[in-house]
């Protein structure tokens, strides 16, 4: 993402009222003049802004999570995948399915110690 970065970088830097396109700057960066248009205008944002917004949780409560987990499983506890879909939809207050445990475990999976 570094030459999207680059190319709205070179957007802001020009004097207010300075005239471009897109399509040059574009060019210039080689990337889509589609996606630095809409980056630009604040119409669409980077993959990583929108799988965080997709997010059941957001990042500071799965870490929250995360930490609970940890401490459980120091205490010899290690919270079974039913109790950690029952945390979730705790904090969420709404249904919680399966493959969001999935998903969250394979997010942390650094962090978390599966058998």
């Amino acid at each position: 993402m570094g030459a999207i970065e680059d190319a709205l970088a070179a957007i802001e830097s020009l004097d207010e009222g300075e005239h471009f396109t897109y399509q040059a700057i574009a060019d210039i960066y080689g990337v889509s003049r589609t996606t630095l248009s809409r980056r630009h205008r604040q119409v669409q944002g980077s993959r990583e802004e929108q799988a965080i917004n997709l997010q059941l949780l957001s990042p500071h409560q799965e870490a929250e999570l995360v930490k609970y987990i940890v401490g459980l499983t120091e205490k010899g506890l290690p919270p079974t995948r039913e109790m950690i879909q029952n945390f979730a939809r705790g904090v969420v207050k709404k249904e919680v399915g399966n493959g969001w445990v999935t998903r969250f475990v394979e997010r942390n999976k650094d962090q978390l110690i599966t058998k």
